[in-house]
């Protein structure tokens, strides 16, 4: 259904801009519009692109998709190894300053490509 390669190079247009992306605003930049079937192959899609991009010794890029709601991504993102080991709530400043950490780790090495 979706592009793989589009939804990565978007992904990397945000990372360049050092900006996250919410689920809906992803969507529609890959020419959908939100619905909840969408966004769960949408989290399927972005699992995929995690595994290449640790294949290739980048930084994952997941977790730039986050909720409007809270600027977090969300559960299937926490539960599917993108949270690298951390074992904290999903939500709150400790999830804040984690996701934080590893979005400044994909801004800074797209930012230099």
């Amino acid at each position: 259904m979706f592009d793989a390669e589009l939804a990565e190079e978007v992904l990397r247009a945000y990372a360049r801009a050092g900006q996250s992306v919410t689920y809906a605003a992803l969507l529609e930049a890959l020419g959908f519009r939100f619905s909840r079937p969408k966004m769960r192959q949408l989290c399927r899609l972005l699992g995929d692109i995690d595994a290449t991009a640790r294949g290739r010794g980048e930084p994952e890029l997941a977790v730039l998709v986050v909720r409007q709601s809270d600027g977090l991504p969300g559960q299937g993102w926490w539960t599917s190894g993108g949270a690298e080991g951390y074992r904290g709530p999903w939500e709150g400043p400790r999830a804040k300053a984690h996701v934080a950490k590893l979005q400044k780790r994909a801004f800074a090495y797209w930012s230099r490509r």
